[in-house]
């Protein structure tokens, strides 16, 4: 028999977390990185175009205090807690995407298309290896910056959130591999096999977060002494899908609704977005990505968003750049110290 571990929900706490001191004229900046596959190019250009106008190409990381990121998103927030530059990043996915999301001839796509009905496409090996390249055998535990990404269970069916040790009360997380964390968050069905760990399904996190800009704030207001005011976020997306009830998916079946889990995903963005403006004020958070598109580039098609993105990334740096730049940019966060290890039989309380 396959051994199945414990519910990881079974150790949540019944009381309130106890909050750490948090000075209260110091804010607390997030940056929130949506799920989107190779069009992960896009925060990651529009991050690049904001360190080399405002911090002559510095790491743009030095200037926040909490990164959350899902899939793709997960990814660039483990590499920028990393200690890369946006740069680095943008170039990985530019120039070694195609590893991970070879393109196909016209045959090749039809016949992943029918590969997808009872399989993964693509080898997620591949993505291990490529996330091995960059993190090594890097601890989770050893980020330079607090991380909130948001992963699935499948073994229980339920969310899951990995967590830095920036909470005495967050332990299970600190000793598991960045790398291992990357896969589990990126784990997308269709596009790669879920992640076995340790007895644990691991699934992609955009299947309930696709946009975690909401996971980290309730984070930091249930871990730190802050006001909702203090808090600042900037929120990047991938590419805007548009979806709309037709006439034909208001009588159709599972053929006219097989975009579904696309409309899900927007529509967990849109609440999340909608939610964190209403906890901390819509003038506190800056969202930024590319408008609805009726075409959108698909997850997996490197060669049009290298073609597409960085274009359009340098547009919307160009409008959000100066607000950016005051709100986040003007002098770096203090640095991230991990709670120290405690000696105790006690799991981590989220």
């Amino acid at each position: 028999m396959n051994y199945v571990p414990p519910r990881r929900s079974d150790g949540t706490i019944q009381h309130r977390r106890v909050k750490q001191p948090w000075p209260a004229d110091r804010p607390f900046r997030i940056l929130s990185i949506d799920g989107g596959g190779i069009c992960g190019i896009l925060p990651a250009s529009v991050l690049t175009e904001f360190e080399q106008r405002y911090l002559g190409g510095s790491p743009i990381s030095a200037h926040f205090d909490m990164i959350a990121g899902t899939s793709t998103g997960g990814i660039i927030a483990l590499a920028l807690a990393h200690g890369l530059t946006a740069k680095n990043i943008r170039d990985v996915y530019v120039e070694r995407g195609h590893l991970i999301f070879p393109p196909a001839s016209k045959l090749g796509g039809l016949f992943r298309g029918l590969r997808r009905t009872r399989r993964a496409v693509y080898d997620s090996r591949v993505l291990e290896s490529e996330l091995l390249r960059i993190f090594g055998e890097t601890t989770f535990g050893e980020a330079q910056k607090r991380l909130v990404i948001p992963a699935f269970e499948g073994a229980h069916g339920e969310p899951w959130l990995f967590k830095t040790p920036h909470h005495p009360d967050y332990r299970k997380d600190r000793f598991e591999r960045m790398t291992r964390v990357g896969l589990a968050t990126a784990a997308a069905p269709t596009y790669f096999e879920a992640f076995l760990n340790n007895g644990y399904v691991m699934v992609d996190g955009g299947l309930w977060a696709n946009n975690p800009v909401m996971n980290a704030v309730v984070d930091a207001l249930s871990c730190f002494e802050i006001d909702p005011r203090q808090i600042h976020v900037l929120s990047l997306g991938c590419g805007e899908t548009s979806f709309v009830v037709d006439d034909a998916k208001r009588r159709g079946g599972a053929i006219q609704w097989r975009h579904a889990l696309l409309a899900a995903m927007r529509a967990q963005s849109l609440n999340a977005l909608g939610q964190a403006y209403l906890l901390v004020g819509k003038d506190q958070v800056i969202r930024v990505d590319a408008p609805e598109s009726k075409t959108p580039i698909p997850l997996d098609d490197h060669r049009r968003a290298c073609t597409e993105l960085p274009a359009m990334a340098r547009s919307l740096a160009e409008a959000a750049g100066r607000d950016v730049a005051r709100a986040f940019l003007s002098e770096p966060a203090e640095r991230f110290t991990p709670c120290p290890i405690v000696s105790s039989s006690l799991g981590e309380k989220s």
